[in-house]
């Protein structure tokens, strides 16, 4: 695991500097996979690094725990909260929405979820820009086989350190890292809204993610769900789709 630690630090470290850049920085949620890339990050540019909190009508728990992961590693930090920013933005779409007579309440709670993504996205490349910063994202292999992240939200970063790492090799390289054990053992939340986890929405587990992309036999029941989610994601993880050329 030292080893991996330390081929993603020089990684980092290669993309930074190919790009003609000082830096990197990531938002720091308080779960497990931003605390990973924050110590990652905080080894490859000790002097240029960046732990960005981004509150959004968040659980104040969230914001303690990401406290704890920048206290952990060290890493320079600032926050940004956007309550009120996505207030007056997601009240003033709705009620344009519902003045059209097209307002979607079934599609509420999603599109909500998904402007709170995407306004940290906002957030951090415009953070990155002031410092020349690269904006590193939090997605493993399991988010990313399933498309569990949000198109143009935490899926809009320049980097992917964790996209061939498993959940389970997360918590490894975790523990390796001096990540928090309170902080490696937190329920996966995405903190998109009250009681929200990743497994309940997914409807399956992240073990039995693993297992699949290790090419284990699971229930059939999980297959056809993560299956699923890797179908109906494509997009996500491909360029805006373009006609072919006449």
């Amino acid at each position: 695991m030292q080893e991996k630690v330390d081929k993603l630090v020089k990684w980092l470290q290669d993309q930074a500097n190919d790009a003609g850049l000082k830096g990197l920085l990531v938002g720091v949620s308080g779960g497990i996979d931003s605390a990973v890339v924050a110590h990652l990050i905080k080894r490859a540019f000790p002097d240029n690094s960046l732990g960005v909190i981004l509150p959004c009508k968040s659980n104040p728990n969230d914001q303690e725990a990401a406290q704890k992961v920048i206290d952990s590693c060290g890493i320079k930090s600032m926050t940004v909260d956007l309550t009120k920013t996505h207030e007056v933005m997601f009240s003033t779409i709705q009620d344009q929405l519902k003045s059209a007579g097209d307002y979607n309440e079934n599609q509420e709670k999603l599109a909500d979820a998904n402007l709170r993504a995407r306004l940290r996205m906002s957030t951090l490349y415009s953070v990155g820009t002031n410092y020349k910063y690269l904006v590193v994202g939090t997605d493993n292999a399991a988010e990313w086989y399933t498309g569990y992240f949000t198109k143009y939200g935490d899926g809009g970063v320049d980097l992917v350190p964790l996209v061939h790492l498993t959940k389970g090799e997360v918590r490894d390289m975790a523990r390796e890292l001096g990540v928090p054990e309170e902080i490696i053992e937190k329920k996966p939340s995405a903190g998109l809204w009250e009681g929200q986890t990743d497994e309940n929405e997914m409807g399956t587990s992240y073990e039995m993610i693993d297992k699949h992309l290790k090419g284990e036999e699971i229930p059939e029941k999980d297959r056809k769900i993560i299956e699923d989610m890797h179908k109906k994601s494509a997009h996500k993880r491909e360029l805006a789709a373009a006609p072919p050329e006449s």
